[in-house]
């Protein structure tokens, strides 16, 4: 009797835990989060809590749409559209200047209109901008030892994109944007010797622009002794300061919170954590801070997989444009920085932040996607060298 071979199962896969499945995991809570404190900030805006959050969601969906097409992209194609790129976020900057064409609101020219949906195209020129300077250093890293070609022109094409963002007028976007520019620039192998002078130099005519402007004067003070001026310009900060001494370790609940009921000023845009704060407590607060410190802990580890600078600059953008802007806006909130319009990735109201956070997360995935396995042309290769 002839026995019949045994037949060997295949070995299971095991999932191994990714920090492209952490940075999901992360952005996922951030998002619940963000979804059910915004229906509780929202309830006497405008509209009401359940049009802002209809809003959102309708965004949340264009954002998944926008970071699924972004993760199927091949980032080496989209490189060569880098000044492409460049240039339509550009004229976009240049366009919401001109009267009747720019969206003002509050004394600001920062959205375009098409249709019922109003876009701020700063917002956008902040990748375009990673794009463009992630290029060029990637073209020229064995010139940035040379002043114009490793400086000069790097910066300019910086502080195009942040002049133009001031100009609108937007201080803290503008900032952002120069400071991730030249935190680019250093990791690409900029000189220090050029880099630190005008970072200083920047910063001095930074500071000369506020004190020659009396609104953002205002926050400065009010920042300094909130209490003290909290009658006039340091009203919102207050009442912010306030939210978190009420809501205490567990807060007052979802819906609960008093500076939701119109006393804290845009309380569902730049100021929400300090609703979450109230509403939900230290421990969901912490529990916020704690995402986005694994998001970059994970993003960190990720990048030195990169195959290339180009890549490795675009992705580290990415993650410096979510990280970076959670950072600035929770130091506002809680008293730690002056205040400026800048809002919490993932949580605050805003259908522009939303589109433009789900690009830079499926830029993210495109890369863990495509640096774990070789490039057509690195296959073909293989392929011959097994043949011969």
């Amino acid at each position: 009797m002839v026995s019949s071979p045994s037949v060997v199962a295949p070995p299971r896969r095991q999932l191994a835990i990714t920090p492209a499945s952490v940075i999901l995991v992360c952005v996922s809570a951030l998002l619940a989060i963000g979804m059910a404190v915004l229906y509780s900030a929202s309830s006497r805006a405008v509209g009401g809590a359940t049009g802002y959050l209809y809003k959102q969601l309708i965004f949340l969906a264009l954002a998944i749409g926008g970071g699924w097409l972004m993760a199927r992209i091949d980032l080496e194609q989209l490189r060569k559209f880098a000044w492409v790129i460049g240039l339509v976020a550009g004229v976009g900057l240049l366009l919401v200047l001109i009267p009747h064409i720019g969206i003002n609101v509050k004394g600001s020219r920062r959205w375009l209109g098409f249709g019922g949906i109003r876009l701020q195209v700063s917002e956008f020129a902040k990748l375009a901008m990673v794009f463009c300077v992630s290029h060029y250093l990637a073209v020229n890293q064995n010139k940035l030892h040379d002043f114009v070609k490793g400086f000069v022109t790097p910066c300019a094409i910086i502080g195009g994109f942040a002049v133009l963002i001031l100009a609108e007028p937007d201080f803290g976007t503008a900032l952002l944007t120069g400071a991730i520019g030249v935190g680019l620039l250093f990791l690409a192998g900029g000189r220090l010797l050029f880099l630190l002078p005008s970072v200083a130099l920047a910063l001095m005519g930074f500071g000369l622009l506020v004190l020659n402007n009396p609104n953002r004067m205002r926050r400065i003070l009010a920042f300094l002794d909130p209490e003290g001026s909290r009658a006039e310009g340091g009203y919102q900060l207050w009442q912010s300061l306030l939210a978190f001494a009420a809501g205490g370790i567990d807060g007052v609940g979802l819906g609960n919170g008093r500076q939701q009921q119109s006393f804290l000023p845009e309380a569902h845009t730049d100021f929400i954590f300090a609703i979450l704060g109230e509403e939900m407590g230290l421990i969901t607060t912490l529990l916020v801070v704690g995402l986005f410190v694994a998001i970059f802990i994970a993003g960190l580890m990720h990048v030195r997989r990169a195959p290339n600078l180009f890549q490795f600059l675009v992705v580290t953008g990415s993650l410096l444009l979510i990280c970076l802007q959670a950072i600035i806006n929770l130091s506002v909130v809680t008293g730690m920085m002056p205040t400026k319009g800048i809002s919490l990735p993932f949580i605050s109201a805003g259908g522009s932040n939303l589109l433009l956070m789900g690009l830079l997360v499926g830029i993210i995935i495109n890369s863990a996607r495509t640096w774990t396995r070789p490039r057509p042309l690195e296959r073909k290769r293989a392929l011959a060298e097994v043949v011969a």
